[in-house]
C-alpha cells in the first residue's frame, strides 16, 4: 500500500512465509521497488527487503485495509456463513474488491 495515496500497489494471496514474501515483492510495480518498505516482525521479510529500505512498524494502514476486507467480505469472516468452493473464486472476489477500492480513491 502506498502510504500517501492509500492505493494498493501489490498483493499476494498465500501463506506468510518466505515464498509469500517473494510473491508480494514480485507483485510490486517498478517505482515501488526502491521505496521504503514498512513490515511487521516476520523474519521472511528480512530475506526479501534489504538494508535501508526495510523498516519495522508503521503497518497500521494495511491493517486497517485488512479490517475493511474482513468487514466487506463474508468469505473472510466465517467459513460456515459464506465460503468459496474453489480457491480461485475467493481470489477473484478479493481482486475485485482491491480494484474497486483503488478506483474509489481520489
Amino acid at each position: 500500500m502506498d502510504r500517501h495515496t492509500r492505493r494498493i500497489v501489490g498483493c499476494f494471496l498465500g501463506p506468510r512465509d518466505t515464498l509469500g514474501a517473494y510473491g508480494l515483492w514480485h507483485s510490486l510495480e517498478t517505482p515501488y521497488l526502491d521505496a521504503l518498505c514498512h513490515t511487521d516482525r516476520l523474519a521472511a521479510y528480512k530475506s526479501v527487503v534489504f538494508g535501508n529500505f526495510h523498516r519495522i512498524g508503521g503497518t497500521q494502514h494495511i491493517e486497517r485495509f485488512n479490517a475493511t476486507l474482513r468487514a466487506r467480505l463474508a468469505h473472510l469472516v466465517r467459513r460456515s456463513l459464506a465460503f468459496s468452493r474453489r480457491q480461485s473464486h475467493l481470489e477473484t472476489v478479493i481482486w475485485l474488491l482491491i480494484h474497486q477500492y483503488n478506483a474509489s480513491l481520489p
